[in-house]
């Protein structure tokens, strides 16, 4: 049986679930619904979405940064 490009899984980013996921409770945690969002073409929407994308990149530097220290820690690094 020939092995075709449709059959792979696509390769995602290490942190792409928690990026989403923080993203997702950003969101909920302002009373909004991430699809809602996600299909608004206006300014707020979109400017919304900057600010959650923006704190998800917040929390996974300071999630990389702890795990570096650790390592540090340990002598891992």
């Amino acid at each position: 049986m020939p092995f075709t490009l449709t059959e792979t899984v696509p390769i995602e980013e290490p942190l792409a679930e928690l990026e989403r996921d923080l993203i997702a409770a950003y969101v909920a945690g302002a009373g909004l619904d991430l699809h809602d969002l996600r299909t608004r073409t206006d300014e707020a929407a979109r400017t919304f979405l900057t600010e959650a994308s923006r704190y998800a990149s917040t929390k996974l530097s300071e999630i990389e940064a702890r795990f570096h220290y650790l390592h540090t820690l340990h002598g891992d690094a």
